[in-house]
């Protein structure tokens, strides 16, 4: 039971650390929060396409273990290796510290479909996607076994919806707090914080097995 907490705990914890970050994805989510346009179809079919890519790299990576046994071991190492450039840039990010406001997002649709259309093709069309969720989350996930990558993988997804769902309906209160450069230091050291905290981890993992 505990190492299924421990594993839902890193998958939440990974999965917050991926998406907090300033992009066109979140300004416009926090747009369209501001706006009060659409906000629950927009947060909802943003969790939905990112449950969609975790549960494709995390079911796609155990598919591949039969065929290529040493994959978890290739991707442990190749995820710390990320983790570990991902949470430098997160760190120098916090020296330069950029500002959201809602004037950076994408146009929002006029109506329900623009809407969502327009979410699908800032969620979809950027290739960091892929990597952060279907490789990266689903190598990391490879690493657990049974019911401990199902909480991985279960873990990544909350931290997806509370993100997406906080700052929806969180956005006339979190706009003032995004606007100053100082919070978004404090979000960028705190996610430098989580990437090498977890890079650290698969290494010793690796080291000690």
């Amino acid at each position: 039971m505990t190492t299924v907490i421990t594993a839902a705990i890193a998958g939440l914890g990974l999965g917050a650390g991926l998406i907090i970050a300033i992009g066109a994805q979140n300004a416009y989510v926090l747009r369209q929060g501001l706006r009060r346009q659409h906000v629950f179809a927009v947060a909802s079919l943003c969790c939905v396409i990112d449950a969609g890519l975790i549960a494709l790299g995390a079911g796609g990576f155990a598919s591949l273990l039969q065929a290529v046994p040493s994959l978890p071991d290739i991707a442990a190492w190749g995820g710390a290796a990320f983790l570990g450039a991902y949470s430098l840039r997160s760190f120098h990010a916090a020296l330069k510290p950029g500002s959201l406001t809602p004037e950076n997002g994408e146009a929002p649709g006029a109506n329900l479909r623009g809407a969502l259309l327009t979410t699908l093709a800032l969620s979809l069309l950027n290739p960091h996607v892929y990597l952060d969720t279907v490789i990266l989350l689903g190598g990391i996930a490879a690493q657990y076994v049974g019911t401990e990558r199902l909480a991985f993988a279960l873990g990544a997804m909350a931290a997806s919806a509370i993100w997406f769902y906080g700052l929806a309906y969180g956005a006339r209160r979190l706009a003032p707090f995004f606007a100053n450069p100082r919070s978004w230091r404090l979000l960028d050291a705190f996610v430098g914080c989580v990437m090498a905290a977890i890079a650290i981890s698969l290494v010793i993992s690796q080291l000690s097995g």
